[in-house]
């Protein structure tokens, strides 16, 4: 089902790249790659782990580039170069991009390789600005009673 998302676009300023990813996401499934499999994670409150198979892929074939939001992770796989004869091929070595939508505030803190698997880690890193902050209530002054200066009077000049 498709929306059409076009009437808010009038009224609204900014929210141009939400419109766009709720209209992607109305795209049919099959046309999703569905190499590597994958999983997304919550690992902690503000903590996500992705986790790609790629069995047969080493740490020099594979790219991770984050920019303008999106999480792209690449694997670039040499043909190889040796003189074996399969008779069948189980083991997908093809290459792949798959690309990730990062909410605002989203980093990568780190990815490594390990046993077939890529782990890529994620935290929301929320600025001090936009956390919630507490505001103290103060009581008011206690009233303080201004006195006026005292002036000089006519008699105390004359003594002078």
């Amino acid at each position: 089902m498709r929306i059409d998302f076009s009437p808010l676009y009038r009224s609204t300023v900014g929210f141009d790249r939400l419109f766009s990813l709720m209209d992607a996401m109305g795209a049919s499934e099959t046309s999703q790659p569905s190499y590597p499999p994958y999983n997304i994670e919550r690992t902690g409150e503000n903590a996500y782990r992705i986790t790609m198979a790629v069995a047969g892929f080493g740490e020099a074939d594979l790219g991770l580039e984050v920019k303008e939001g999106t999480l792209m992770v690449k694997g670039d796989k040499a043909a190889a170069e040796d003189n074996k004869e399969l008779l069948y091929r189980g083991i997908a070595s093809r290459s792949f991009e798959r690309r990730f939508q990062l909410a605002d505030h989203v980093v990568v803190n780190g990815a490594r390789l390990e046993n077939g698997l890529l782990h890529i880690d994620l935290v929301r890193e929320i600025p001090e600005a936009m956390k919630p902050r507490r505001i103290p209530i103060t009581a008011p002054a206690a009233s303080r009673t201004i006195e006026a200066p005292t002036t000089p009077t006519a008699t105390t000049a004359e003594a002078a």
